[in-house]
């Protein structure tokens, strides 16, 4: 399985011949991403994750299948009918791939700020894209786990606790849009230096095979 980590919270999975993008949002290279896709996995419903525009431009040049929380239908409204609602706990096949919803509700960022539906996908058992939400798999190990770093609704201490919760085989830095170089060293420095995993920010487009 290759996977190719794009801006923010983007990655595409290639295996067996499919294609499946996971959250092209806003902050993300979603031309080069969605390039050729199968079928794209939201994990919910904030720009940073899902780029409407850039989906209906893909649309017009190739049918894909679309997966998300049941809400996202409001926010995808003016595609076509290719939104496939998934519910916590749902397994099924995206572009000959399997995955596993968990969680259900976005981390809270301020009680004033209403909370939507999140789901975190875990692909082929093996990948674990959260979302915006620190809810980890508890019936099946996680060999890579793309980790958010930095967001409004997050603190280092938390994603920390999250990262030796799941203790995944290797961490890759997700949601870091935000961030400048030296917020990037900083935080890489001290998911290393306070965890055993192997945790590596990727640059968008690095692909990597697991």
């Amino acid at each position: 399985m290759r996977l190719t980590k794009y801006g923010h919270s983007c990655v595409r999975v290639e295996h067996d011949g499919g294609v499946l993008v996971i959250d092209p949002g806003t902050f993300s290279e979603t031309a080069e991403a969605l390039d050729g896709v199968d079928a794209v996995l939201i994990t919910h419903q904030h720009p940073d994750h899902v780029d409407v525009a850039a989906l209906t431009r893909q649309l017009d040049r190739r049918p894909f299948t679309l997966y998300g929380p049941a809400s996202l239908a409001t926010t995808v409204d003016g595609l076509p009918d290719v939104l496939s609602p998934v519910e916590p706990g749902q397994s099924f096949t995206a572009a000959g791939i399997p995955v596993r919803a968990y969680g259900g509700r976005h981390a809270v960022i301020h009680p004033d700020i209403p909370v939507v539906d999140n789901l975190g996908y875990l692909v082929d058992e093996t990948v674990y894209h959260p979302g915006d939400a620190l809810v980890a798999p508890d019936d099946v190990p996680v060999d890579t786990l793309f980790l958010p770093i930095h967001a409004p609704w997050a603190k280092f201490s938390e994603s920390l606790d999250f990262l030796r919760a799941v203790a995944p085989r290797r961490a890759y830095a997700l949601h870091d849009g935000l961030l400048n170089a030296n917020g990037l060293a900083v935080l890489e420095g001290n998911f290393r230096r306070l965890s055993t995993v192997d945790y590596q920010r990727l640059t968008p487009g690095t692909r990597i095979d697991v």
